[in-house]
């Protein structure tokens, strides 16, 4: 995933499985990438990945009408996270949209002192 080295205090931990990593900032989790639950590969034989990343309930919704590959985050807080089929349907830049949203809503919700020592390293 594009996250690992363009923002800070990110470590990928695989406190699930050892096929599932989970991003987390701060010790705390904004994206989960693993395989897709079903045997469908992309139009090149590749595997299909989905990322679960937090969301406004609001946007998760409509980014939900707007794409057939964003559906209700699975294993997750249905209202608050999104799974995103990596299916090769939806812009790189939107994906990457998502991903900086979900860092985002997590920094948000952070004290205020973990919110300084983050931007600090922006």
């Amino acid at each position: 995933m594009y996250y690992k080295d363009q923002q800070p205090l990110v470590k990928v931990t695989q406190p699930f499985s050892k096929e599932v990593d989970v991003y987390k900032v701060n010790h705390k989790m904004f994206a989960t990438l693993a395989l897709g639950n079903d045997d469908n590969n992309d139009a090149n034989g590749e595997p299909i990945w989905w990322l679960n990343l937090k969301c406004d309930p609001d946007e998760a919704l409509a980014l939900r009408d707007m794409f057939t590959a964003v559906i209700p985050g699975y294993h997750m807080n249905k209202r608050l996270w999104n799974t995103i089929i990596l299916d090769g349907t939806i812009p790189q830049n939107e994906i990457k949209r998502m991903i900086d949203n979900s860092f985002d809503l997590v920094v948000d919700n952070m004290p205020e002192k973990d919110k300084k020592i983050i931007a600090a390293h922006l």
